[in-house]
């Protein structure tokens, strides 16, 4: 019986060393796709003619699963600013159910882009792996959100 006790305690006391309290979650691989519909759209303007170097891109939407709710779920914020009179730099936090996603990155066009996923809160704890998003209408702009988490 002692035996199976010291047994037990040393099991326990391996575990603890080997999955510290404060270790990183692991988050992937998977995929998560979901709709989003543009709530705000705003660009702040410079000081210049046009859209150009140093102008701000403003973007909040609101994010759906239509296969489980027709009401949102989350929301999506993104921050860019434009580094030439197309390509923007842009930071991003999708707010789903379950924590948030991080993303980064540049793009010319909003019709079809990519960015990182640099991070996330709760579940996606340390989340890695790309975005990609596909505009699928306008007014209000609507697109297909496709999250590939690798880690």
């Amino acid at each position: 019986m002692k035996s199976a006790l010291a047994w037990c305690a040393a099991f326990a006391a391996a575990l603890a060393v080997s999955a510290p309290a404060g270790a990183p979650a692991a988050v992937g691989p998977g995929t998560i796709r979901i709709t989003a519909v543009e709530k705000l759209h705003k660009i702040v303007d410079r000081g210049h003619r046009g859209i150009g170097i140093g102008d701000v891109e403003i973007v909040r939407l609101r994010l759906y699963n239509p296969s489980i709710t027709p009401k949102p779920i989350g929301r999506g914020d993104l921050v860019c600013t434009f580094v030439d009179t197309r390509i923007r730099m842009c930071d991003g936090t999708y707010q789903l159910p379950r924590g948030k996603l991080v993303v980064a990155g540049t793009f010319a066009s909003r019709l079809l882009y990519d960015l990182a996923i640099v991070g996330g809160t709760l579940l996606y704890d340390n989340a890695r792996g790309s975005l990609t998003v596909t505009a699928t209408g306008f007014r209000p702009r609507h697109e297909v959100l496709v999250f590939r988490l690798t880690g």
